[in-house]
């Protein structure tokens, strides 16, 4: 006789993990969306002066991180959301929002983590395909809201296609949106966004009592190894329920630190933008150039069907590692056949074109 576990641990999906971790350091890591910027000196400096501190627990009101976003949003302290990464907060979302009989929608290919919301909660999950530029249906998925709706989720710029949707079109779909519902803009990669203002979605939270918009400093800060989100919630009460479900201390010391310094420097997000933009042009023309139609990024990667002609997803995955190039293969993702690619260095680059046109033979 053994142990028994919860139909919820059979109902949860594995994580589609990228390799890599126990490669050598000569590798062009493309496949996770990190930032190829290692963190400013002043963000390991302000890391550096908290560590001696450990041995007590951080804040676990994270006042001075919400402190800081409030005055860089214009957003209340109270309506801001801190987690350990903004799967965290996603994760609670889906655990004050959702239960039996409830009913979540998201497009897909989304954000690998949306179909364990359903999974963690017993909820109906509610997955509306995307349209033929890889690009979320607003249409479609309003036309799958019903009265057991609690979550919608857009991911704009959507993970893993890359695209994204006018902050217009954005604002008439949560206009239509049931107040009943929780919309759930997922902003991950939003300072990548060239469409509009990144800042531009704030004005919905003063229009609209039921919209949360998740951030992340994983992305265009480049602290994917610390850990740490946040959430601009229309409705404080949001803010109260996620922290009540989730353990305490859920945020460490060395990470607020790292956020709050980070903030001060939004010259260098600029600064990475605008390089990301470069990087986006070139590959994408050097696609174009081997006959490969990419997805309009909005983001700091790419995404794009493998031509009918080459080896099978799988081998072109293990031809590109094997040249040192890893990449995420999009079967994990929920198209088979495609791929999505991290821009990197401009010599990672170079190497993944120079990788991708060996293995395809062109």
């Amino acid at each position: 006789m053994s142990i028994e576990f919860s139909d919820r641990v059979t109902r949860t999906p594995p994580y589609p993990m990228a390799p890599a971790y126990d490669l050598p350091e000569d590798v062009a890591l493309m496949a996770s969306n990190e930032s190829p910027d290692p963190p400013l000196p002043a963000v390991v400096a302000a890391v550096a002066r908290v560590l001696g501190a450990a041995n007590r627990y951080p804040d676990p009101t994270n006042a001075k991180l919400r402190a800081a976003l409030s005055t860089r949003f214009d957003v209340p302290a109270e309506q801001i959301a801190i987690g350990s990464g903004s799967c965290d907060i996603l994760m609670a979302a889906g655990d004050v929002l959702l239960e039996s009989g409830a009913e979540v929608v998201y497009a897909w290919p989304s954000f690998s983590v949306y179909p364990y919301l359903e999974a963690a909660t017993g909820a109906r999950g509610i997955r509306v395909p995307l349209n033929d530029r890889h690009e979320h249906d607003l249409d479609a998925m309003l036309a799958q809201i019903t009265v057991a709706t609690r979550l919608v989720i857009v991911c704009n710029p959507n993970n893993p296609t890359s695209t994204a949707i006018p902050l217009d079109a954005i604002a008439a779909f949560v206009q239509q949106v049931p107040r009943h519902v929780c919309v759930l803009l997922d902003e991950a990669y939003c300072e990548f966004n060239t469409l509009d203002d990144p800042d531009s979605s704030l004005e919905l939270l003063k229009q609209h009592p039921n919209l949360v918009l998740m951030r992340t400093f994983s992305k265009v800060y480049g602290l994917c190894g610390l850990r740490v989100g946040y959430a601009l919630c229309a409705d404080p009460r949001f803010v109260t329920a996620v922290n009540q479900i989730r353990q305490p201390f859920f945020c460490n010391s060395a990470a607020q630190a790292a956020a709050i310094e980070a903030l001060r420097h939004q010259d260098v997000v600029a600064e990475r933008v605008e390089r990301n933009v470069v990087a986006r042009v070139e590959v994408e023309s050097a696609l174009h150039d081997l006959g490969i139609e990419p997805a309009q990024s909005q983001a700091n990667f790419c995404w794009f069907d493998l031509p009918e002609d080459s080896p099978g997803e799988a081998d072109v995955v293990a031809g590109l590692a094997d040249r040192g190039v890893l990449v995420r293969a999009g079967t994990g993702l929920g198209r088979e056949g495609a791929l999505r690619v991290t821009y990197g260095t401009p010599q990672q680059n170079d190497r993944f074109i120079a990788a991708l046109r060996d293995v395809l033979g062109r």
